[in-house]
């Protein structure tokens, strides 16, 4: 009775497994299918008819009831990350320059680069042309973590 109730339990956790771990994989399906074929089995032959008819029927709605719960909305947000993350990598260039500052071309802008404003180094996008190095640029605006400039006149 112990092994026929250990393959039930077995064969629930591969099933559950299977739902929530590894979709797709089918290594947890079999093996769930193997525990629930050799518990139905061993009570059929152990303990005749009635019982592994039981079992048969237990091991019918454990499953249902276990797939039911597995495949719940409620279940997945309770297995979900719930945690936003609201920080950045970088700091946004538009909080520490403001359009119209001027600055240095650190490496040539093709269009891409790096500029140099009030102390610090930022990468930059060129608004027309290209922009050869140590050429005096000047902020004209914002894309995502990068400054637009073009060349200061």
């Amino acid at each position: 009775m112990f092994y026929i109730i250990l393959l039930v339990l077995l064969g629930l956790l591969f099933l559950v497994a299977e739902l929530l771990l590894l979709p797709g994989v089918s290594v947890g399906a079999i093996l769930a299918l193997v525990c629930y074929g050799s518990a139905i089995y061993i009570a059929f032959v152990d303990f005749g008819t009635m019982p592994g008819i039981v079992t048969l029927v237990v091991v019918l709605v454990l499953s249902l009831i276990a797939t039911v719960l597995s495949l719940r909305a409620k279940t997945w947000r309770r297995l979900s990350l719930q945690q936003e993350i609201d920080s950045t990598s970088n700091c946004l260039p538009e909080k520490e320059i403001a359009i119209g500052t001027r600055g240095v071309s650190v490496s040539r802008l093709s269009p891409m680069g790096k500029v140099e404003i009030a102390g610090k180094v930022y990468e930059a996008k060129s608004a027309d042309v290209y922009i050869d190095q140590k050429q005096t640029v000047e902020v004209v605006g914002f894309d995502n973590f990068s400054v637009i400039v073009k060349r200061a006149e």
